[in-house]
């Protein structure tokens, strides 16, 4: 490696044998049962098993203090790359170089002894990273303080809340003394305040500690904000390698454009239990005429179908749609729930349907992410499940439009008269 490289990639691959006969968990105790009985019945026949290579020949080099966003699908690789990286799980072939202590935090409590106090945690992550106790002594206080959990320092760290073990996690992490710190979205489980806070202190190590960090999340503004450097993964390869941020998001909606067009149905780059499945989303106007254009301001229906797996009942069903403009900047989010809206008792196959009375998206092409919960677990979840042209309109009905160079999100406001 040259003086200024810190992490040295080069033909990595990771490949897995997938079991083609494998089929979904039951429900109830009794499916799971038969399903026991037909696998004993099983045992003597053959697996049909197919390759799977979820990394294939990925090479790259990264700088010193540089911060880079891993940007990919679902099923692009990243989290494999990550695990490969932090040394969870060996590649199949391929070899990694890196100078100085890694950190690495990838879920939540990774490397945490659940009976152990957030004390001793801190001192076992520590010596984990080869640092004497004196090491974290001088950093102790510091990373209690970011973690805003002196409360709860000598309760085991099992009895903590989510929110409190990912504070706790990523205190550790960031201010322990590593050249190397390697995030994965592990952020989304703190609040909103939080993790501004995680964004501030990452930013902060890398340019005044000079850390480098590789950092891994969906929200491409947060990627943008944070991180310099980007490389793009698609399908286990480097689709871009490492570039400015700004040229790895613009990368990432070109393929998202491609990737759009194909038939929710067929999408298998997609993630949650499965128990039900969008299969479309389709468009309609105040006349309930199918449109393939949008008008800011026009009153629109979203119309979701889903398909539901076998007996499957679902309850306390929750949707959400987020809205990603063609510059990866996130617009606006529906979500069901929010307005106070689940649904119970569903099954088969049907549709949802969201009513927007004024559509606020400026002029542009948009991309559109669906998620559907049940009772808070994700049960299906697509990433530019399709895409949209928004054509300006009249949204305030003064015969004024909002030139399109000022993208934002409109609102329906009033002035009072003096």
């Amino acid at each position: 490696m040259s003086n200024n490289t810190i992490i040295k990639v080069e033909g990595l691959s990771k490949h897995y044998l997938l079991n083609k006969n494998a089929t979904p968990k039951s429900d109830t105790l009794f499916g799971n049962f038969i399903e026991g009985l037909k696998n004993i019945k099983n045992i003597t026949q053959k697996k049909e098993t197919e390759d799977f290579w979820a990394l294939n020949d990925v090479s790259f080099e990264i700088q010193k203090g540089d911060r880079v966003g891993i940007i990919g699908r679902n099923g692009a690789g990243k989290s494999t790359l990550l695990k490969i990286l932090s040394r969870i799980t060996p590649p199949t072939k391929g070899r990694i170089e890196y100078s100085g202590r890694m950190a690495s935090l990838l879920e939540v409590g990774t490397g945490f002894h659940g009976d152990l106090s957030g004390r001793e945690n801190i001192y076992l992550n520590g010596s984990i990273l080869g640092m004497t106790k004196h090491e974290i002594d001088r950093k102790f206080d510091e990373i209690v303080a970011f973690a805003e959990i002196e409360k709860f320092l000598d309760t085991p760290v099992k009895r903590y809340s989510s929110g409190m073990y990912v504070r706790l996690a990523f205190a550790v992490a960031a201010n322990l003394e590593s050249d190397i710190l390697i995030v994965d979205e592990v952020l989304a489980v703190g609040d909103a305040a939080f993790q501004k806070k995680c964004l501030g202190k990452m930013n902060e190590v890398s340019k005044s500690d000079g850390k480098t960090i590789l950092f891994v999340s969906h929200q491409l503004n947060t990627l943008q904000a944070l991180c310099n450097k980007g490389i793009v993964l698609s399908k286990g390869e480097v689709s871009l390698n490492v570039s400015s941020s700004e040229l790895a998001i613009k990368h990432y909606m070109l393929l998202a454009n491609q990737t759009a067009r194909t038939a929710i149905y067929d999408r298998l780059d997609r993630e949650g239990e499965g128990k039900i499945k969008v299969t479309d989303i389709k468009f309609s106007n105040s006349n309930k005429q199918d449109i393939e254009e949008l008008i800011t301001g026009q009153q629109l229906f979203i119309h979701i179908s889903y398909q539901c797996i076998n007996s499957f009942i679902g309850q306390k069903i929750s949707v959400a749609l987020a809205f990603y403009g063609d510059d990866g900047i996130l617009y606006t989010v529906v979500n069901s729930e929010n307005t106070g809206v689940v649904y119970d008792n569903v099954r088969g196959s049907g549709e949802l349907v969201c009513s927007i009375n004024k559509l606020p998206l400026m002029e542009g092409n948009y991309f559109i992410n669906v998620s559907i919960n049940e009772n808070g677990i994700t049960q299906d979840w697509v990433q530019e499940a399709t895409s949209i042209n928004v054509i300006a309109g009249d949204f305030y009905g003064t015969g004024k439009i909002n030139p399109a160079s000022h993208k934002s999100i409109l609102i329906d406001n009033t002035w009072l008269k003096k």
